[in-house]
């Protein structure tokens, strides 16, 4: 797997105050990738960094109820890949904070997982050279009681998105900085 990728394309942060708001942003993310995905958008990669209890699981799970999930969503910790069948076709959520290189994640498959519509990776930093090829990177850090949601695009589809979102959160009266 190659690991070059393009800088910074885009950047925006949210205060996600509840646990509520974090379900809002999976929930626009799910909507997004519907959109995208009717324009003919390729896979998306995504990752989700932050420190145990940031929310990255339930950022994740939201999104998945969004796209149509109905049954359990598994956090992956032990699993390492948990799959859904949901309106983008199936997709795969991850964890790799057991893996440490770019060969344990090439062993879970992940070549073949990345042609899903979409790839969620929890714990990306633990294999930062293949986290490099994510197309939206969202970091989340615990403030206060609430959270705060850095969304990174580093690539053209990861701008799109986040466009997409930023449209979307401007239309919902927010005003999110994008540098």
């Amino acid at each position: 797997m190659h690991s070059s990728r393009s800088p910074v394309l885009a950047e925006q942060s949210r205060a996600l105050p509840e646990e509520g708001a974090t379900q809002a942003l999976g929930a626009a993310l799910a909507q997004a990738l519907r959109a995208l995905q009717a324009a003919g958008a390729p896979p998306v990669f995504i990752t989700l960094e932050g420190d145990l209890g940031a929310g990255k699981t339930t950022l994740a799970r939201a999104l998945l109820r969004a796209l149509g999930v109905m049954g359990t969503v598994r956090s992956p910790t032990y699993t390492l890949v948990e799959s859904y069948d949901t309106t983008l076709g199936e997709v795969h959520h991850l964890d790799w904070y057991r893996l440490a290189t770019a060969a344990d994640v090439e062993a879970l498959g992940f070549r073949e997982l990345r042609l899903a519509p979409l790839v969620l990776v929890e714990w990306p930093e633990q294999v930062p050279a293949v986290a490099a090829m994510a197309d939206l990177k969202i970091g989340l850090l615990t403030v206060g009681e609430g959270r705060l949601a850095t969304l990174t695009a580093l690539s053209p589809i990861g701008r799109q998105l986040a466009l997409i979102l930023q449209d979307e959160s401007q239309e919902a009266s927010s005003t999110p900085s994008f540098s």
